[in-house]
């Protein structure tokens, strides 16, 4: 794609990166076919080729509106479409780069402002926890456009987490939300690792990946999140008497961030060379898996329940991380029947972060999609791999949706 652009962004680090994203693109329009918004709206620019058009004319010196601004905020970020473009066009980078400018062009009412800044900030701050105690104690009387982001509290379960020392160990990342909202995962993936002989370390001062602020066009709060997350973990990174081997991340949507701080902070001179390591060693969990079968086989309870299970791989593992198949081929090695909709397991769940917020309508018309699509596989629970599609599957659904760490670690002996 020819561009030119507009001597505001001629030289400049967006503008320069902007433009290599832009000359890939072929126009082919594959990227159509999978993206959700334009399969529930049918307008070329709520797909990435019409987006792509619209960010391309801005960059060369149109003046966006309200309406630009409006089919960039649709777009999930789901990154189906890098996945299907034969061409390698980065589309999440550039999606991200086209919000910047045309929000500083455009801006917003007041009443956009104070919610993105609510969310950025709340759902970041140590007063989410208390906060969410509240609205579930409230449930009854919260409006119902928003009962679906206060989930109702979970059963009490065994927290515990597991004290042996081992000679292997890793570093996992809590999360800012997970903690509060389904705490069991943490504990159940540390559970797990222990099983195979992983002690799990947390670092007290790390917190939130960078996501939320990034993805509310937060660029600076996203990478104070990332330096602080370094400073964090660095000391058992270098580890002089023994460094842990990887950063584990049970949250896709956490994992897919972390292993970009390298990019995000390659002009950083003092923090360049520890991002581009943190983010090397950074795993999603399920890319753990096969190394730990042999491990937890003969820990697997003879006599236990064997539910069918519906896996929904997220969108920032399979787009994202580009990784796709090892959460249900492992299992099913483990003993578990595991299966996927056939043919919209590549599509978004409607979750996306804030999104289900921001775009309520697209968000639930997602879900049902996703929902009606697993259904014919008449499972016992509903499984994924990250936080905002489990709490956002289940407040569609009275099945139960769990991460697949889970269930994996209730079927261990104690």
């Amino acid at each position: 794609m020819q561009t030119h652009l507009a001597p505001e962004f001629q030289g400049t680090p967006e503008g320069e990166t902007a433009e290599a994203i832009l000359r890939r693109c072929v126009h082919c329009g594959f990227c159509t076919a999978t993206c959700p918004t334009y399969q529930l709206l049918g307008d070329e620019l709520d797909g990435p080729r019409g987006r792509i058009y619209l960010i391309k004319q801005v960059l060369e010196g149109a003046t966006p509106t309200q309406t630009t601004q409006q089919h960039l905020d649709r777009c999930l970020t789901c990154r189906n479409c890098e996945s299907t473009c034969p061409s390698g066009v980065q589309y999440g980078q550039l999606v991200e780069i086209g919000r910047r400018v045309v929000d500083a062009k455009v801006g917003r009412p007041r009443g956009e402002r104070l919610q993105r800044w609510l969310l950025k900030e709340g759902m970041t701050s140590a007063l989410f926890q208390p906060a969410l105690r509240l609205g579930q104690a409230l449930r009854p009387f919260v409006p119902a456009a928003l009962k679906d982001k206060v989930p109702a509290r979970p059963q009490p379960q065994a927290f515990q987490w597991p004290q042996r020392p081992h000679a292997r160990k890793v570093l996992m990342l809590m999360g800012c939300v997970q903690p509060a909202m389904l705490p069991n995962i943490n504990a159940a993936t540390a559970r797990v690792l222990d099983a195979a002989g992983i002690q799990t370390l947390v670092a007290d001062d790390a917190g939130c990946c960078g996501a939320i602020r990034a993805h509310l066009n937060d660029h600076h709060g996203g990478l104070e999140d990332a330096r602080r997350n370094i400073d964090a973990w660095w000391p058992m990174v270098e580890g002089h008497n023994q460094p842990v081997e990887a950063i584990v991340m049970n949250a896709s949507g956490c994992g897919v961030q972390v292993k970009d701080y390298g990019r995000l902070l390659a002009h950083d001179p003092d923090y360049a060379e520890k991002a581009a390591r943190v983010s090397a060693m950074t795993r999603d969990l399920c890319e753990w898996l096969p190394a730990l079968v042999p491990a937890l086989k003969p820990q697997l309870r003879p006599n236990r329940p064997t539910p069918r299970l519906a896996y929904h791989p997220p969108c920032t593992l399979q787009h994202g991380q580009q990784i796709r198949g090892g959460v249900e081929s492992v299992m099913r090695e483990l003993g578990f029947e595991i299966a996927v909709s056939p043919g919209e397991s590549h599509l978004c769940c409607g979750s996306a972060g804030t999104y289900s917020v921001l775009q309520p309508l697209l968000s639930k018309q997602l879900r049902e999609r996703k929902l009606d699509a697993l259904a014919p596989l008449q499972a016992d629970a509903i499984v994924s791999g990250n936080i905002g599609c489990i709490q956002h599957l289940q407040s569609g659904t009275s099945t139960p949706v769990r991460h697949w760490i889970e269930v994996l670690d209730d079927a261990l002996t104690a």
